[in-house]
């Protein structure tokens, strides 16, 4: 990367459109939800891989999504598991550290313990940290962190406090990327999202490549970030 290009450190994508997928093939929404798990795996391997991609944020259940029918939802929790227990490997092999953040008290013991036990295993890792926002809503998250302080006996608290006490760990997001042509943050990450660049693309998650990734990459290394101010 050139000294004239932006660098990208955090990634956050919200991976949509794996129903829409299996819907145009004839297929169940969870085969959609299968292959869109594969390509996680892709993306991720590709940030850790990448020189300055410190951290990628995935919003893989929202607060919203309980919503959705009771057999999908099932599914998604033991796919969860699964996916967890077969991508420890991956994480091990490529130096990924893994996170989760959202409400994690609403999930199955045995689900939690799986969560809790990855990040365990994985926190020596600093290739990359990869985050899965897990019953996540971003204005939850926002109130929790100031019942947080307030609960600390903070009388007056500064948009610095709220930063340090969100669930995310990292620095705010340069660059979102969300799937399958619609054009809305659907509650993600609000408060990290202030500055970050957009970018919105047609493509279905399932489809998603790491040469498309590439691709918006480099759109977003020759943009100018200005952060309110003039340059």
């Amino acid at each position: 990367m050139s000294k004239h290009e932006t660098p990208l450190k955090h990634l956050a994508i919200i991976m949509d459109g794996n129903g829409r997928w299996a819907n145009a093939r004839g297929l169940k929404r969870t085969k959609g939800h299968e292959k869109g798990a594969e390509v996680i795996r892709e993306i991720t391997t590709y940030c850790a891989a990448h020189p300055t991609i410190e951290s990628a944020t995935f919003y893989a259940f929202s607060t919203e999504n309980w919503k959705r029918p009771k057999m999908e939802v099932e599914f998604l929790m033991k796919m969860l598991d699964k996916h967890l227990k077969n991508e420890l490997s991956t994480y091990q092999e490529n130096g990924i550290r893994f996170l989760a953040i959202g409400d994690l008290d609403a999930f199955s013991k045995p689900l939690r313990e799986r969560i809790r036990k990855t990040e365990e295993l994985t926190k020596e890792n600093s290739k990359l940290t990869q985050i899965l926002a897990l019953n996540y809503g971003g204005r939850a998250e926002i109130t929790m962190a100031v019942n947080k302080l307030l609960a600390e006996g903070k009388r007056e608290v500064t948009q610095h406090d709220i930063s340090g006490a969100l669930q995310t760990p990292y620095r705010d997001i340069d660059l979102l990327i969300r799937t399958s042509g619609e054009q809305r943050l659907s509650n993600f990450l609000l408060w990290q999202l202030s500055y970050s660049e957009l970018a919105f693309t047609e493509t279905l998650w399932p489809d998603f490549t790491t040469q498309e990734l590439e691709e918006i990459i480099y759109d977003y290394q020759h943009r100018t970030r200005r952060f309110g101010g003039v340059k």
